[in-house]
């Protein structure tokens, strides 16, 4: 048996291009994140289931939930707002202090377009949770 000679070896290998590394970087990246994003969405939905049945207190009345008189879409959509607003309510109350600013600035202008109700209730809220302070303990402007 004759064999013929390899003629057209390839190329040695000089590895990945800079830009192949960076697409792979970049999809790495995106399975990752896109990942974390998922287990995330999974937590909170367990989350949200746990506190459904909280809500009505016995499975058999988890039915109630889904205002089956009620028109679907405008159910779907006062749904997304309340969530929307509960987790932001959420992240807020477990550390308030980080929000001072932006519950001074929500409570201006709540103020400003005559929700005065709505102003002092946030007033309140922020004095609570965010009080000024000693001015020894509360940095002033400019880090003095």
């Amino acid at each position: 048996m004759t064999t013929t000679p390899f003629t057209d070896a390839p190329a040695p290998f000089d590895g990945p291009s800079a830009e192949e590394v960076e697409a792979f970087r970049v999809v790495s990246a995106d399975a990752v994140l896109a990942g974390r994003a998922m287990s995330s969405g999974e937590f909170l939905a367990g989350l949200i289931a746990s506190a459904m049945l909280e809500q009505v207190g016995r499975p058999d009345k988890l039915p109630s939930l889904m205002w089956s008189d009620q028109d679907p879409a405008v159910v779907q959509e006062i749904w997304q707002v309340a969530l929307a607003v509960g987790l932001h309510a959420g992240r807020r109350s477990t550390n308030a202090r980080l929000y001072r600013d932006e519950m001074d600035r929500v409570q201006e202008a709540l103020r400003t377009a005559a929700f005065d109700a709505m102003a002092g209730l946030v007033s309140r809220s922020r004095r609570l949770v965010a009080p000024e302070g000693h001015p020894v303990d509360v940095e002033q402007p400019g880090g003095h």
